[in-house]
């Protein structure tokens, strides 16, 4: 009886291991890259934050580096000397897809997973995107513009040219735009990521009346919001409409004040977050070379863009966001 016993509790001690092993293979020596540029920003210490509390709690080693400034160039050297250390994967947004593209093919070459967060480089060998449905989201910016201008106003735009995500908003601003052919888009001011560029081209503008009067300014990243709303401020205009890209507890205040109509609201921290864990996952489920390319791939075990969402934020629905960004700027 005993010795036909011996078989069985033999296989159910393996089991009971299973669940240990399956827990504890990850250590603190998986290393994990975000990079990125404007790091000082509160949106990318959102982001920041995601990345660091998925790798709290899978035991795992966090590195966040990158240019505090919008620095494309700088960004691109930051890839590359992660790629020589050979990380177990690399989460980075891509300020320029063209800079950062030959850094991100040579991770995959080297079987470092690469996916893009927040701006796609879409023609790199990166696995796959995670991040806002930026045309989607500049739709929601478009029809509250519409709405607030009855379909007829000239409009501002601030924005860094030639950066994917932020050239989408702009293009789902436009599409909107299209069925309202009473708003015009006037001028595009390309800040470079600077808040004093915003804040003196919104002075300039608001300067103009008359024929020449700007009605709406749109801003398409999250560094100018708030400038060109002190502009608005100082020129006591208060008769143009705002608005602006993310959140922080300073654009919810000037959203509750009046100061700023609204803004668009991506999901920086769960970008981070969801972005680690999928490196993580990609790091120990995949074997064998990386493909140069997985979005032509009809038997591809990635997709090839994560939609995390956006929202509109104004004075209806302010106060649902107050809490969990003051819970993140107290951390």
């Amino acid at each position: 009886m005993r010795a036909s016993l011996r078989p069985l509790l033999f296989a159910l001690s393996a089991l009971a291991l299973v669940p240990l092993t399956s827990c504890n293979y990850r250590n603190a020596k998986d290393t994990y890259y975000l990079i990125s540029v404007n790091g000082k920003l509160p949106y990318w210490k959102t982001v920041q934050e995601g990345f660091n509390d998925a790798a709290k709690q899978y035991g795992i080693t966090a590195r966040i580096v990158g240019p505090e400034n919008y620095d494309p160039n700088a960004e691109a050297s930051a890839l590359s000397d992660a790629v020589s250390a050979h990380p177990a994967g690399i989460l980075i947004s891509a300020a320029s897809a063209g800079a950062v593209q030959g850094g991100i093919n040579d991770a995959i070459s080297a079987g470092i997973p690469v996916i893009t967060v927040d701006s796609d480089a879409p023609n790199s060998a990166r696995l796959y995107f995670i991040g806002t449905n930026n045309i989607e989201a500049g739709h929601l910016g478009g029809e509250r513009l519409a709405e607030k201008l009855h379909g007829k106003g000239k409009v501002v735009v601030f924005s860094i040219p030639g950066q994917p995500n932020l050239d989408d908003r702009l293009k789902g601003y436009r599409d909107i735009l299209a069925d309202n052919p009473g708003i015009q888009i006037v001028g595009l001011v390309n800040t470079g990521g600077d808040p004093n560029t915003a804040f003196d081209s919104a002075r300039q503008y608001i300067a103009q009346t008359g024929a020449q009067k700007i009605d709406a300014f749109v801003c398409l990243e999250s560094a100018s919001g708030k400038d060109v709303a002190e502009a608005l401020k100082r020129e006591n205009a208060k008769d143009r409409t705002l608005i602006a890209w993310d959140i922080d507890p300073a654009t919810l205040n000037l959203i509750k004040q009046g100061s700023m109509d609204s803004t668009v609201s991506q999901r920086p921290y769960t970008m981070g977050y969801f972005g680690l864990k999928m490196l993580d996952e990609v790091h120990h489920s995949h074997h064998g070379d990386f493909l140069p390319s997985y979005s032509t791939d009809f038997l591809s075990p990635y997709p090839v863009f994560v939609d995390t969402g956006s929202a509109l934020i104004s004075q209806e629905n302010v106060s649902v966001y107050e809490k969990p960004v003051q819970q993140l700027t107290q951390k």
